[in-house]
């Protein structure tokens, strides 16, 4: 690979470490990516910056110039490369979470509430109501509107709405309360 500031640390003959590790980055960082890539390391780029981080404080006594530090680069990235294995070897390997396999489970309180164990559920409870108390339930406590926007969307009035909710929380409950067998 041809590296223009490799030429330069080199027609220099100068005992610069920031420009010997510019040079080394730039010759070499591809090669070590490539390296850990094709040796199955999960994340080569962040070994191959921790392989540059490691050259960084040996280059006071680096001799040898851009090829004494390609060789020590390499001698990095492979020692990276070998912990990188032994660390995933300790590693217990890890599955994902299914919650359909999961048996740890405990029934929800709405659940309970509405006797959905035996087999009745909110749709169901809701389908027993009539239309306009369905309405109201849906628009106030599902889709969470206003006394003014429900009135506005059903076509009544705001106390009109305000017992209609009342009617249909109140049927809703003796409903919840018959199929739970409580009264």
């Amino acid at each position: 690979m041809l590296d223009p500031l490799a030429d330069e640390y080199v027609q220099a003959d100068q005992d610069d470490p920031a420009l010997l590790f510019t040079a080394a980055y730039n010759s070499y960082a591809g090669p070590v990516f490539g390296y850990l890539r094709a040796r199955g390391v999960d994340d080569p780029e962040a070994v191959t910056q921790d392989v540059f981080l490691a050259l960084h404080p040996q280059l006071e006594t680096l001799q040898g110039g851009l090829q004494g530090a390609k060789s020590l680069v390499f001698s990095i990235a492979h020692a990276r490369m070998v912990d990188y294995y032994r660390k995933r070897a300790r590693t217990p390997a890890s599955t994902p979470y299914e919650q359909d396999l999961d048996g740890r489970r405990a029934p929800s309180a709405e659940d309970q509430a509405f006797g959905r164990d035996a087999g009745l559920g909110v749709s169901d409870l809701l389908e027993g109501l009539a239309d306009d108390y369905r309405e109201v339930l849906a628009l106030r406590v599902v889709a969470d509107l206003s006394v003014e926007e429900t009135a506005a969307i059903m076509g009544k009035s705001q106390g009109a709405v305000k017992q209609l909710q009342r009617r249909a929380l109140g049927a809703l409950k003796k409903r919840a309360q018959q199929t739970n067998g409580t009264s």
